[in-house]
């Protein structure tokens, strides 16, 4: 039995370790400009990433000092965070399953439109309660007007590989037909009226395209990426948690086992 309970504390110390890349994929999120401005997957993956560590410091403990109850607690609590986060696995990949960036005429950067990507991230960004706050944040970052200092001549901003963000905020749709003046200044359209964003441009610094339906796409371009990355490291932690809970299960039975076993000797005696 003490063997049995040395086995399930020293796995519960792998499962502690385990917790680690959870909770570091959430602080990873939390320090990107554009996912500390919509705070929408962060403190989930934080919290139940430490929530792995508390459940099995317990079963650590329990293991070693061979606390019965504490052990139980481990079992049923490290089963319902492993079903949760297999959920957060599985709706993070249904969420960015849709949604990428499409090629714009003589231009090596793509383009990005709301209306590709999931219902669900639709919703987090259509509000104007919510895009208000989410602009404010965006407009506050140098995304912007540190493209001013790295591209000077037209053709050289037209072959930039500009990420989703500068794309969509930065800029106005290519099929306005604005003229290039410097990468947030541009003048004279030809057609206003092929996309509704065409109208949404101002050259106004602060303001730029972050009004546009493009802008909302380049952010939701760029969660998509983030949160797949995410959730590759999420994915892989969870399968590891589930060996360590199979083993945990077996060496408790053991030890339950092996605990009736000597109880029935001792009575057999």
């Amino acid at each position: 039995m003490a063997l049995s309970n040395n086995v399930i504390g020293a796995i519960n110390f792998v499962a502690m370790l385990l917790s680690i890349p959870i909770i570091g994929a959430g602080i990873w999120l939390a320090t990107e400009p554009d996912n500390s401005c919509v705070k929408l997957l962060q403190w989930p993956v934080i919290i139940l990433g430490v929530l792995v560590l508390v459940v099995s410091l317990a079963g650590f403990i329990g293991g070693f000092w061979r606390i019965p109850w504490l052990l139980i607690f481990y079992l049923i609590a490290m089963l319902v965070l492993i079903v949760l986060l297999a959920c957060l696995v599985v709706f993070v990949y249904m969420v960015t399953i849709r949604g990428s960036g499409r090629l714009a005429t003589n231009r090596a950067y793509l383009e990005y439109h709301l209306d590709d990507y999931s219902g669900w991230l639709q919703r987090r960004v259509k509000s104007s309660y919510k895009w208000d706050r989410i602009r404010s944040c965006l407009s506050s970052s140098s995304t912007c007007s540190e493209l001013n200092q790295s591209y000077k001549m037209p053709q050289d901003f037209f072959n930039a590989h500009l990420n989703p963000l500068q794309s969509g905020c930065c800029k106005p749709p290519t099929q306005c037909g604005y003229t290039f003046v410097n990468p947030t200044y541009w003048i004279s359209p030809i057609d206003t009226a092929a996309d509704m964003d065409c109208l949404q441009w101002s050259n106004e610094q602060t303001q730029l395209c972050y009004s546009c339906d493009s802008c909302k796409a380049g952010l939701l371009a760029n969660l998509k990426k983030e949160w797949r990355r995410a959730d590759i490291i999420l994915l892989i932690t969870l399968v590891g948690l589930i060996w360590v809970y199979l083993i945990g299960c077996c060496a408790f039975r053991n030890a339950k086992t092996e605990d009736l076993f000597s109880k029935y000797k001792q009575g057999y005696t």
